[in-house]
């Protein structure tokens, strides 16, 4: 991680960051680095220390890495999962897709594959953080579709009825869906939405996360995501 590498100047209120790393030196550098930038960074180095901080300290954004001593960055995801929704970036070592899919299976917002440079850093944590934020203000405050319904204000899924939890990744796509209802969606769309850029020929987390959307959905209704090859997607009401 190189301190010295150029970073966009960003428009935002003050965030929390916490960052759950073994690696005390790469989490002194994150904190000076995105103290430098505005953020207040703090640090938890073992799984079950970060999986409690995230959950009490009420932080806007969680960069967990996957290898962690005790319980891995999965195991802390999951648990982390089933209290909150708190926005995710995991950290890899690796660079096999699987490895990176691993965690946006798991609920993740982003990956980021280490070493990495900060402006890269810098681009991810501002696009989940304005992600979040945009999931909170409302347009139309309720949207409905088929037996589905999101309320934007509140951040609240309803299907058929039925509370939905999702990620905020996840919501931001239901509600392009839902927003283009009878009409095709490109990944390129999404990835835009999600990430402000074009989708990658070889990325698959716009596809992981509709395929956790749809799966949420898919238990209590009718109302379907479907694929369009080779272009998008497109919500459907009925079967």
């Amino acid at each position: 991680m190189d301190l010295d590498a150029g970073s966009a100047a960003l428009e935002r209120r003050t965030h929390d960051i916490l960052v759950v790393d073994d690696d005390v030196e790469l989490c002194a550098l994150m904190e000076e680095f995105l103290g430098r930038e505005g953020y207040r960074v703090s640090a938890a180095h073992d799984a079950p220390s970060g999986l409690q901080r995230a959950i009490e300290a009420h932080c806007d954004l969680v960069i967990l890495d996957v290898m962690l001593p005790i319980l891995d960055g999965y195991e802390v995801l999951r648990q982390l999962r089933r209290r909150s929704n708190v926005p995710v970036i995991m950290l890899t070592a690796r660079a096999e897709e699987r490895d990176r899919v691993a965690g946006l299976e798991e609920g993740a917002d982003d990956y980021l594959v280490k070493p990495f440079a900060t402006a890269e850093l810098l681009a991810r944590i501002h696009a989940v953080l304005r992600r979040a934020e945009d999931a909170r203000v409302p347009v139309s405050t309720v949207i409905e579709y088929g037996d589905v319904r999101l309320n934007v204000q509140t951040h609240e899924v309803q299907c058929g009825g039925v509370s939905v939890d999702v990620t905020d990744s996840e919501f931001a796509i239901l509600e392009s869906l839902m927003r283009a209802a009878g009409r095709v969606v490109t990944r390129d769309e999404l990835a835009a939405v999600l990430y402000q850029r074009d989708a990658t020929p070889y990325e698959r987390s716009v596809d992981v996360h509709v395929s956790h959307l749809r799966k949420k959905l898919d238990r209590a209704s009718r109302t379907m995501i479907r694929t369009v090859r080779g272009s998008g997607y497109i919500m459907v009401a009925g079967g």
